[in-house]
């Protein structure tokens, strides 16, 4: 449990997993575990499956417990969020978010229903529980906040845009959350990869510069030690590759992201 008078820049002893299942979060909790971290609340939709999850594959921390939650039930996320640091000995260290749906196919053919679940999914409701993770974090007096967002929200592509913009809006949510938070003990740290090999893009062809969830994990790993919030692209070399993407002519985008 929490140990009174642990300051900001020690290692992150307790943390809550917003997105519980996601293969990000269980490979951070891991590399976490060799430095400190102690009790875990997984809250995720699917609580059933990751209690078996944690069965045949443990995270090596002291304490783990399931929560269901859900992230469109944005009228309970401050309640959660305040049930939560109950169960952590009266504190969160971390939030990390990792709540998302791929949705890959949702663009072009794509019914209305369908785009709101992936903007759903992908923003509205981690964009209301962040909002109440940041407001329980202040109260609190210090604490760090990780978004999981995606390179894919820094330019649409035309196969899977629903997908795209609700990044787009996540990150943007996030940055300036990330503002908002400034001058106070709480960090947010947004966190971009490109394409990462996990059960989400099983089936998928990877795209140039694929990673892997303990490659994210050593960026999320380093960016909780810093004492200032950062925005961290996985692989580091997406950061300027995008930062000339998002300035390419239409014509010559479509070509480069295809129908990927």
């Amino acid at each position: 449990m929490y140990v009174p008078g642990v300051s900001a820049t020690d290692p992150t002893c307790t943390a809550l997993v917003l997105g519980g299942g996601s293969d990000i979060a269980w490979a951070t909790l891991r590399s976490l575990a060799g430095i400190g971290l102690r009790h875990v609340v997984l809250a995720g939709r699917d609580d059933v499956a990751i209690t078996a999850r944690l069965a045949d594959d443990p995270l090596g921390v002291e304490r783990v417990s399931v929560e269901r939650w859900d992230a469109l039930d944005t009228a309970g996320h401050a309640t959660f969020l305040a049930s939560a640091a109950e169960q952590l000995g009266g504190r969160i260290d971390l939030v990390l978010c990792a709540v998302g749906s791929l949705g890959h196919g949702s663009g072009q053919d794509a019914d209305p229903v369908a785009v709101r679940a992936v903007l759903d999914a992908n923003f509205t409701g981690p964009a209301s529980a962040l909002t109440a993770a940041a407001a329980h974090l202040r109260v609190q007096g210090s604490g760090t906040i990780v978004v999981l967002s995606s390179v894919a929200g820094l330019r649409a592509r035309r196969s899977n845009f629903p997908y795209g913009s609700a990044k787009a809006g996540l990150d943007a949510f996030s940055a300036g959350l990330a503002d908002s938070c400034h001058g106070t003990p709480v960090r947010v740290h947004v966190v971009r990869p490109g394409f990462v090999r996990t059960k989400m893009t099983t089936g998928l062809p990877p795209a140039p510069f694929a990673t892997d969830p303990e490659r994210v994990a050593a960026a999320i790993v380093a960016a909780v030690g810093s004492t200032r919030s950062r925005v961290v692209h996985v692989p580091p070399v997406l950061g300027p590759l995008f930062g000339a993407l998002r300035l390419a002519p239409r014509p010559i985008w479509r070509r480069i992201a295809g129908d990927r």
